[in-house]
């Protein structure tokens, strides 16, 4: 592939070309700020973009965001010390994010998901994405990153900075809030109670707690989530409609 090095530190950018040599990938330019990425992109064509995200002026999202609105635009794959921007970079259709200091392992797998990628999918994945919203949630497990599709998904409820995301095998915290979830998934989640959004593919039914209250009923979980009495009809309706 032809490969573009965006980064501000000229030893990093040397790293870089050096582990590309070695895997037989093609250089074709190298930039060490946001501007200068957008201008090598436009002159140099080039397939894939390894991008830092922390530069000088205008950082690496902001130019992946200009770059994704060219005509033919390249893979971009971050490459960064800081795990704080991983939303955000697979918001910008990133095919891969990696954490310095780089794998040569690593790089190469990143490499490899690249190249199945065409510039015409890579264009498609960044205009059909369903109701624009994401289908993979990045969350940070273990000190690594994991990318947790939607649709495994049970519930988000929230706990005061934190929202806990519920699948079938683990719970994981991210620092998104409820209300952005619920207006991004709004097609795949439905509000139950101000701190809770559930699968709509998971409610099966509503029964009673100890206390008396409603409570949603979820496939593959015995986890019991309380329904507000402002949300109740709503579940009702709901359920009402899945049974007609």
């Amino acid at each position: 592939m032809n490969v573009l090095i965006v980064d501000d530190e000229q030893l990093a950018r040397q790293r870089l070309r050096h582990m590309l040599s070695g895997m037989g990938e093609q250089v074709v330019g190298e930039a060490a700020t946001g501007e200068q990425a957008l201008q090598q992109t436009m002159n140099a064509s080039p397939d894939l973009v390894l991008m830092d995200i922390r530069m000088p002026g205008m950082d690496g999202l902001t130019a992946a965001g200009y770059i994704n609105q060219m005509d033919n635009p390249p893979a971009i794959i971050f490459t960064t010390a800081y795990s704080d921007h991983a939303l955000k970079a697979f918001e910008a259709h990133a095919v891969d994010y990696l954490l310095k200091p780089i794998r040569q392992d690593s790089l190469a797998s990143a490499i490899n998901a690249a190249k199945r990628l065409t510039r015409a999918q890579i264009q498609r994945l960044r205009t059909d994405d369903e109701n624009d919203s994401r289908d993979k949630i990045c969350v940070k497990s273990r000190g690594s990153l994991e990318l947790v599709p939607i649709d495994e998904v049970i519930y988000f409820k929230a706990d005061q900075k934190y929202v806990t995301l519920k699948t079938d095998d683990h719970e994981y915290l991210i620092e998104e809030s409820l209300k952005a979830l619920e207006q991004e998934f709004a097609h795949r989640f439905v509000r139950i109670h101000r701190n809770a959004l559930v699968s709509q593919h998971r409610i099966t039914g509503i029964s009673k707690n100890g206390d008396g209250h409603q409570c949603i009923v979820l496939n593959d979980t015995d986890d019991i989530l309380e329904i507000s009495r402002r949300h109740l009809p709503t579940i009702r309706k709901r359920l009402k409609n899945m049974s007609n």
